[in-house]
C-alpha cells in the first residue's frame, strides 16, 4: 500500500491523503496549475514539504532520500539531463536495452547525444531510465504528453505489463481515455486540494 498522509506544501498543496493498494494504478487529473506536479514532487521528497508518505508501511521520513527514490521513482513530464550522451544517465546501460525496445526506441539510442533527441524520445528514455533502477512504485507526471499515438500505445502496454507484474503506478494525466484504460482509482486536484472521483467517461 502507498499511503500519503497529510502531505502539504502550503499554499500550493493543501494537506493530501490518499491510499493506493500495491499493484494498482491510481490516476490524478485536474487543470494545469492545480497542484498535481507539486504533489508528485512532494511524494518523491524533492521539495520541502510536511506530512509523510509510506510504502508497505515504510516511512519516507525514516530513510535517506536516495533510498526512498529507488523504491518510489518519480518521472516528470520533462526530465533533467546532465551529460551529453544518453548512456551516461544509466547505471547499467546494457541492462536497459530491452526497456528501450518496449518503449519503441532502438538499442542504439543509448549512444545518442541528448541534444539530438526529440521531447517524445526524452520522455521514453526517462521512463526507461527510471525502470532500469527497478523501483516498486512509479509516480508518472504526464508520461505520454509528447508522444504520437503509436508511441503512446507502446508506453501504455508497458505500464499495463508492469501492473500485471505487481508494480504500483500513480499516474498524472490530462487524457481521460488513458485514465480509463489504465486506472483503477481516481482523484481530481483542484486548487491544491485532492478529492476522490469516479472513473472519467
Amino acid at each position: 500500500m502507498l499511503e500519503v498522509r497529510a502531505l502539504a506544501r502550503l499554499p500550493m498543496l493543501q494537506p493530501v491523503n490518499l491510499s493506493l493498494p500495491a499493484g494498482e494504478c491510481g490516476v490524478i487529473m485536474g487543470r494545469s496549475g492545480s497542484g498535481k506536479s507539486v504533489l508528485a514532487r512532494a511524494i518523491a521528497d524533492l521539495d520541502p514539504n510536511e506530512g509523510d508518505v509510506l510504502w508497505r508501511s515504510r516511512s519516507r521520513n525514516a530513510m535517506p532520500a536516495p533510498e526512498w527514490r529507488r523504491l518510489v521513482a518519480y518521472v516528470p513530464a520533462e526530465s533533467g539531463w546532465w551529460a551529453e550522451r544518453v548512456s551516461d544517465h544509466f547505471v547499467f546501460p546494457g541492462d536497459a536495452e530491452a526497456l528501450l525496445e518496449e518503449v519503441g526506441l532502438p538499442a542504439e539510442a543509448m549512444q545518442w547525444l541528448v541534444a539530438r533527441t526529440s521531447s517524445g524520445e526524452r520522455q521514453r528514455l526517462a521512463l526507461a531510465r527510471a525502470l532500469a533502477m527497478q523501483p516498486e512504485v512509479l509516480v508518472l507526471d504526464e508520461p505520454t504528453s509528447a508522444l504520437d499515438a503509436e508511441s503512446r500505445e507502446k508506453v501504455e502496454a508497458l505500464l499495463q505489463r508492469l501492473l500485471e507484474e505487481g508494480k504500483t503506478v500513480l499516474l498524472i494525466t490530462h487524457d481521460a481515455a488513458q485514465a480509463q484504460r489504465l486506472g483503477q482509482r481516481f482523484w481530481r486536484m483542484k486548487a491544491g486540494r485532492l478529492e476522490p472521483v469516479d472513473a472519467p467517461r
